[in-house]
């Protein structure tokens, strides 16, 4: 039997890593689990089934399961891994203590910490979907890990017990369960933009249906996934590219107005710098300085046009206006639109009010983007409250996004998924 844990989601971190097929002849087309968003921190939260036997998660001090292995030294698993590293503990064998082991690097990405930590491997439960409902609940019985010190969560929301990578490679959450039960290395995303409903991810092939039975997948727009040469991590090996999921935004547009832009920034240079990623890590979407300047500047000269009034900012945001004359739609505020024109013209993603206007207060409502500085390392990083109520199916296969833009179009929203389970 298997404990339940909270885990932060989707830093796109390499803390959990694939090993085994499914401990089941029962082999499902797709996965499903439950992601809420904390409202302290506004990081994503998921929790999954693992360790034998069943222990309440809050009174677990310390790991304790009858079917925790360590990876032992040049192995296979540390082959999958590409955990070159072997060494032993000088104490007592415990999980994270264990003699002749491989090691990796685990990284939370929120503080952007690294350290040493153990690859080990144990049994992992998740519910099946036909992608209605959840179904049947299947395991991965050697699911492999890092077991990593406790100050590494750090920075979490409270309830986490670690972090559930979702990266590009083949050691990370999406690969693994394609590998353990042969269905597509794809996976979707679709967060709620409440801290009371759960949003939902879908691990394998659509469709992927919310409430009233609305197939969310037949939305997508899709633009190509760049792979950017040099890792993004905290600590890296030499050549390593980033397991992170980049796109290429070619410019923006501001009620179908192109801005002016430094285009050479919106691309990857040969030492990783520049580009556009996605990323939960940032609750809000960040721009290089110059990008947020051209870009604010014009969203506040469209708002204007429309009579809404400038008022003072309020932190984190740089730009804020009364909510006067600011109308309620079906796709949130009447604000001008943003779009991220992608691989040409006709294909963008539109961001309406929803996504783009943050209520502070009854009265005042800010920009939902930041200022991320004259010399970040990417560019763009489109941050989680952009990514609210939009389903994102990313196709490892094809190194492929797909994206629905609001689904609040669609009169539903990432909250509608039906968690009752079939029979």
């Amino acid at each position: 039997m298997a404990s339940s844990l909270a885990y932060f989601l989707f830093s796109f971190l390499l803390l959990f890593i694939p090993a085994s097929y499914g401990k089941t002849s029962f082999r499902p087309d797709a996965l499903v689990i439950p992601v809420s968003k904390d409202a302290s921190t506004l990081q994503y939260l998921t929790t999954i089934n693992q360790r034998t036997p069943l222990v309440p998660v809050k009174l677990v001090q310390n790991y304790v399961s009858s079917s925790y292995r360590p990876a032992r030294c040049r192995s296979a698993q540390c082959s999958l891994a590409r955990a070159n590293g072997c060494g032993d503990c000088f104490s007592a064998p415990r999980p994270g203590c264990n003699n002749n082991t491989c090691g990796v690097l685990p990284d939370n990405t929120v503080t952007r910490t690294a350290t040493s930590g153990e690859l080990a491997e144990d049994v992992v439960s998740v519910q099946s979907t036909d992608g209605s409902n959840p179904g049947r609940v299947v395991s991965v019985s050697k699911f492999l890990f890092s077991c990593a010190p406790t100050f590494l969560l750090e920075g979490l929301a409270s309830s986490a017990m670690g972090i559930a990578g979702l990266g590009r490679t083949r050691i990370a959450f999406p690969s693994q369960f394609a590998s353990a039960f042969s269905f597509h290395r794809k996976f979707a995303t679709c967060f709620s933009s409440s801290t009371t409903a759960n949003g939902v991810v879908f691990f394998g092939d659509g469709p992927y249906r919310l409430l009233p039975n609305i197939d969310a997948s037949q939305s997508l727009i899709y633009t190509p996934l760049y792979i950017n040469p040099v890792s993004t991590a905290s600590a890296y090996t030499q050549g390593e590219s980033s397991a992170e999921y980049f796109i290429r935004v070619k410019s923006i547009r501001i009620n179908e107005k192109a801005i002016s832009l430094n285009t050479s920034l919106l691309s990857i240079d040969s030492e990783g710098v520049g580009g556009t990623k996605i990323s939960t890590v940032n609750p809000y979407t960040v721009m290089e300085t110059s990008i947020y300047k051209a870009f604010t500047k014009a969203f506040i000269s469209a708002a204007a046009a429309i009579n809404i009034t400038r008022v003072a900012a309020v932190a984190p945001f740089n730009v804020c206006f009364s909510s006067k004359n600011v109308y309620s739609t079906r796709v949130g505020p009447s604000v001008p639109s943003i779009d991220l024109v992608l691989q040409n013209e006709s294909v963008f993603w539109r961001i309406f009010g929803a996504n783009s206007m943050v209520y502070v207060s009854d009265d005042v409502l800010c920009l939902g983007f930041v200022d991320g500085g004259a010399n970040p390392r990417t560019s763009i990083v489109i941050g989680g409250y952009q990514l609210e109520d939009n389903l994102l199916q990313f196709d490892l296969a094809t190194s492929r996004l797909g994206f629905s833009s609001s689904l609040l179009f669609r009169r539903t929203t990432c909250a509608n998924f039906n968690f009752t389970s079939n029979p």
